[in-house]
């Protein structure tokens, strides 16, 4: 168990009296154990000074931990009867936004609590700042991304397809240590790379073919995300090429901005005024970034709307793209760390135009 986060968590939590969390995701960050219940409730109780109660059902073994209480019930127990104990019906609980209504509904009916907010976003500002340990994680998740992108590009020879590139990355990233990969991987050729979340097909790639890599593995919980875009035995046409040069010159005037105190919204604006000024602004479809860190998408965006100042140990992603089926799909991303005084890029993968197959 964690003190020190817990102790952030409930600071964040301004105006509750409790805190009920029941992302695995979330409890995992404060106890150290991932706890995957299915169906059944889960939930983790936080109060000031008081000893932090986590609900499990008995069907999940859990050690002992100093500090916690541990409340086992059954699948025959009456849940609301469980809980009510341990709750206060002047109560104004922070729940979290992934708890199912099922769970929701029975303790605001009958009164276990005067009423229920929001509360997630108490432990999504905690885990938005990654400690030194977390730090070292992402370094290493996104150096074995590195390596592995050295090895995907190798993969594409004549006559495979999308989906027998992505079925051989998996063990391609167990090989080079990392646990799993962080997502359902996008390989993309010619004109599928213009579609921003495809998904390998039985497309064969060709020549002259853009061929696109958004991929990430988990290394001790932690995830990795980057993408590049490649070309297959020829390299591209004058319009290609203007495209590649403006979505790799606001990848990177995007990450020369960061630091700590600026709006989040203005590291979008920077890359997004870039393409837009280069003619494609409405081919660049989606927002900057994401955080990142134990889930591939943590809270956080790199987006226009989203006005949060960046903070040292703020670990989120820089992919800007344009997608442009009669010319060109491509992205380029890279993950980065607030540092006291600047930005650490994660990813030290080349952005120069790559042929390759040759």
């Amino acid at each position: 168990m964690n003190k020190e986060r817990i102790s952030k968590v409930l600071n964040n939590g301004n105006g509750m009296d409790a805190l009920l969390l029941s992302d695995p995701y979330a409890i995992n960050y404060l106890l150290g154990k991932m706890i995957s219940p299915g169906e059944r409730f889960l939930g983790l109780l936080l109060q000031k000074e008081k000893e932090p109660i986590l609900f499990l059902n008995s069907l999940f073994p859990f050690e002992k931990m100093e500090g916690l209480t541990v409340v086992n019930y059954s699948d025959s127990d009456d849940l609301v009867e469980v809980l009510r104990p341990y709750f206060n019906p002047e109560w104004i609980m922070g729940v979290d936004k992934i708890l199912p209504a099922r769970f929701l509904l029975p303790i605001i009916k009958n009164n276990l609590v005067k009423n229920c907010v929001v509360g997630s976003i108490a432990v999504d500002k905690a885990r938005a700042v990654k400690d030194e340990k977390e730090k070292e994680l992402m370094r290493k998740a996104s150096k074995i991304n590195d390596e592995a992108m050295a090895i995907f590009k190798t993969l594409v020879k004549d006559g495979i397809s999308e989906k027998e590139v992505a079925t051989q990355i998996p063990d391609i990233y167990k090989k080079l240590g990392a646990d799993n990969f962080s997502f359902d991987m996008i390989v993309a050729f010619g004109k599928n790379a213009a579609d921003p979340h495809h998904m390998p097909d039985d497309t064969v790639v060709k020549e002259g073919d853009a061929v696109l890599f958004d991929v990430g593995c988990i290394y001790k919980g932690y995830c990795s995300d980057m993408t590049r875009t490649f070309f297959y035995k020829k390299g591209p046409d004058e319009a290609q090429k203007n495209i590649y040069d403006l979505v790799r010159r606001a990848n990177e005037e995007a990450e020369k901005i960061i630091r700590p105190g600026v709006r989040l919204c203005d590291i979008d604006k920077t890359a997004r005024d870039i393409i837009t000024e280069g003619g494609y602004g409405p081919y660049f479809t989606h927002r900057l970034g994401h955080f990142i860190g134990t889930e591939v998408h943590e809270y956080g965006d790199v987006s226009s709307s989203f006005k949060d100042l960046t903070q040292e140990g703020n670990t989120f992603s820089i992919e800007p793209g344009i997608y442009y089926p009669e010319i060109l799909g491509c992205r380029i991303e890279d993950l980065v760390l607030v540092t006291p005084d600047g930005v650490e890029v994660l990813n030290n993968y080349p952005k120069d135009i790559e042929v390759i197959g040759l």
